[in-house]
């Protein structure tokens, strides 16, 4: 750690939840990576120190992005439309991803970036300043910096604030349950529906993701979904009707699954960007398979970021980019016909 860093630690540094000691190894147990750390070493995430037998977390207070963002960022579309949130990440990753597009602050732990010294309370005030609604923990994988997101989060909820989570949903359920009546609404990343491209392209493994979407579910937080699609990776369509299936299956037809176009980035410089049609034929399945409302993100001017009501077939959100060009929505209903639509709109 920097002389900075190392400040920072005496200051903030914070004993980290979900572990137990074996003999002088810390086990982690936050998520499904279940590192074993040796003294004075750090797990998978380099956000998780053993000092002297004892699990520490570098993470807490020491944000290295703060960003004011539309929620239609995240992407949440059906969550509080043209709302502002306040957008926090602190360096640290439990994945490895091939593809990462934040790689220069996931792939290395909260010591090794520049950071802004933010107390909970900081953050939470800083929102408040900000005229946001919500404070999303996102850019990385707000797992690593569990201990700050559940803190910064009780904080936010006691000042009626509203808390999202954008997450790679790789971690256990004891500590998810904790933080989830804290949280309202969570964009998770599906990678794909593949455990062997899931351990290659991300270092993990698809069955805990899955999991945390049924947790979350029965936690009754608002879930959206974003699929990737790789050209090469998660681009097969077979798969990705499996995928669909077991949304329809585990009742999650009415959340929003979002289809992101790939750009080459970090590792996989030498692909090419996801084909429209690809795209598109991926919304087709998923609407076919029964899925409500499918978008596709990273395209500009497509339709497809527009939500139509699934009753009457109108237009009842048209969007460009982030921004809310007409909302018929009123109550939470179709405008047209009167149809719930499936959100948390007011």
């Amino acid at each position: 750690m920097t002389n900075n860093n190392i400040d920072h630690f005496n200051r903030y540094g914070k004993e980290a939840l979900y572990y137990h000691t074996e003999n002088r190894n810390v086990h982690c147990v936050l998520c499904p990576n279940s590192c074993v750390i040796k003294p004075n070493a750090k797990g998978i995430c380099n956000n998780r120190i053993n000092i002297e037998g004892k699990l520490y977390t570098l993470a807490f207070g020491n944000p290295c992005s703060t960003h004011v963002d539309p929620v239609e960022k995240k992407p949440l579309y059906h969550f509080f439309p043209k709302s502002e949130v306040y957008s926090i990440a602190t360096g640290g990753c439990n994945f490895g991803c091939l593809n990462c597009q934040n790689f220069t602050i996931s792939q290395i732990g909260a010591d090794e970036t520049d950071n802004y010294n933010m107390s909970p309370k900081m953050v939470v005030d800083t929102c408040i300043l900000a005229k946001c609604s919500a404070i999303a923990y996102t850019y990385t994988e707000p797992t690593v910096f569990f201990e700050y997101t559940l803190a910064i989060a009780k904080l936010a909820k006691e000042k009626g604030l509203k808390n999202i989570l954008i997450s790679n949903g790789y971690i256990n359920k004891e500590p998810l349950e904790e933080v989830s009546p804290y949280i309202d609404a969570a964009n998770i990343d599906l990678k794909c529906f593949d455990d062997r491209i899931y351990k290659k392209l991300n270092k993990g493994t698809l069955k805990p993701v899955l999991d945390t979407l049924l947790t979350l579910k029965k936690n009754n937080i608002w879930i959206e979904i974003t699929n990737l699609l790789i050209p090469g990776w998660t681009d097969d369509f077979d798969k990705i009707e499996e995928m669909c299936k077991w949304l329809i299956e585990n009742e999650m037809s009415e959340y929003p699954l979002h289809f992101s176009r790939f750009s080459p980035n970090y590792k996989i410089y030498n692909a090419v960007s996801t084909p429209v049609s690809t795209l598109e034929k991926a919304r087709k399945i998923a609407l076919d398979a029964g899925l409500k409302y499918v978008y596709i993100g990273n395209v500009m001017g497509s339709n497809a970021e527009n939500t139509y009501c699934p009753q009457c077939n109108k237009l009842i959100i048209d969007r460009k980019g982030y921004h809310i060009l007409k909302n018929n929505i009123n109550k939470g209903r179709c405008l047209h016909c009167g149809k719930d639509i499936a959100g948390v709109w007011e």
